[in-house]
């Protein structure tokens, strides 16, 4: 297949392009490189994926409605992977206008490009945060959400019911995904597991919020693109919008994941607890029931795993020796 994939120099979008490389398709890959963070971070991911005959970069921002539709016009595009977003609950507190051009403009440029080159299947990422302050756990599919406690969210939300509103009107078949706390290799700095990891080395204290009375349903790289591929493949018809919670299926104490992150590194943590932040929330943990029971997805990968893995990428990355 020909697929198109937004954001990727992102975490999750080269993950996903590497997969799909590896396994014969053909790449377009677009970001715009922002400095969101570390921009050397994004370039070293692309590095990984030029290699490639069968991918293409395109340096490119979603919000631009003439520079999308150019790269609809000059190639088809069998599936489309929207993963372009500003990322980050609590950046957009500071800076909700990023959230608007590319969340919300973004997504319609991309909506608009699909409808008209007839493309078979979007597939876009949506978060777990439109789940707000719901307190019942699991959260699944089939609940209210219509409270969200961030503009991220919020954003997310909106995406939700613009492909609902393409796959009702111009039969465009849509599958959006609520990822929950992705981590692992090549992930975002500014994820909770690549600052703590940074400060421990540096033997300063980590801010822990709600004073680690969290809890999150972490969910490891390697089965986040698992269960993407699955939705990429998965039969679109009758049902041409669809809406999957992707996670590991069970919640992990955020104490449990800093003890998982204290064995790896063979180094104690100085905790530094903090209230609840706004636009944060205590507990998310993820019904998979459906991504299950319709796509075959099985998450395999525990946080004591999938943290040692982060953490010798890390080493390895930038050249850390951890002490015996």
């Amino acid at each position: 297949m020909k697929i198109l994939v937004t954001g990727a120099a992102g975490f999750i979008g080269a993950a996903l392009s590497q997969f799909l490389l590896d396994r014969d398709d053909t790449v377009v890959g677009v970001d715009d490189l922002n400095d969101y963070y570390d921009v050397s971070l994004k370039k070293a991911r692309l590095d990984r994926l030029t290699s490639s005959t069968r991918f293409l970069f395109q340096n490119l921002n979603i919000s631009n409605r003439d520079h999308v539709s150019d790269l609809f016009l000059s190639r088809d595009f069998d599936v489309v992977v929207n993963f372009a977003a500003q990322a980050g609950v609590r950046y957009s507190i500071e800076n909700p206008s990023s959230y608007v051009d590319t969340n919300l403009v973004g997504f319609g440029n991309i909506l608009e490009g699909c409808r008209n080159q007839g493309v078979d299947h979007l597939v876009y990422a949506s978060s777990s945060s439109v789940y707000g302050a719901n307190t019942k756990l699991p959260f699944s599919e089939t609940d209210r959400v219509d409270h969200p406690i961030s503009l991220y969210a919020a954003t997310k939300k909106a995406n939700e019911l613009m492909a609902y509103s393409y796959s009702h009107l111009y039969k465009l078949p849509t599958t959006g995904l609520r990822f929950f706390t992705v981590y692992g290799p090549w992930g975002r700095p500014d994820m909770a597991l690549f600052k703590f990891t940074k400060l421990i080395l540096d033997g300063k204290q980590i801010p822990v919020y709600n004073r680690g009375e969290m809890v999150r349903d972490f969910t490891y790289i390697d089965d986040i693109v698992e269960g993407v591929v699955r939705a990429i493949d998965r039969a679109v018809r009758p049902t041409p919008y669809q809406i999957y919670n992707i996670g590991n299926g069970h919640s992990v104490l955020l104490m449990r994941y800093i003890q998982a992150l204290e064995k790896a590194l063979g180094k104690k943590a100085q905790l530094k607890l903090l209230p609840m932040q706004p636009g944060d929330v205590r507990a998310t943990e993820a019904d998979v029931s459906r991504l299950v029971s319709d796509l075959g997805y099985r998450p395999q990968v525990d946080v004591e795993t999938g943290v040692g893995r982060f953490v010798q990428w890390y080493c390895d990355y930038y050249g850390v020796q951890l002490s015996d």
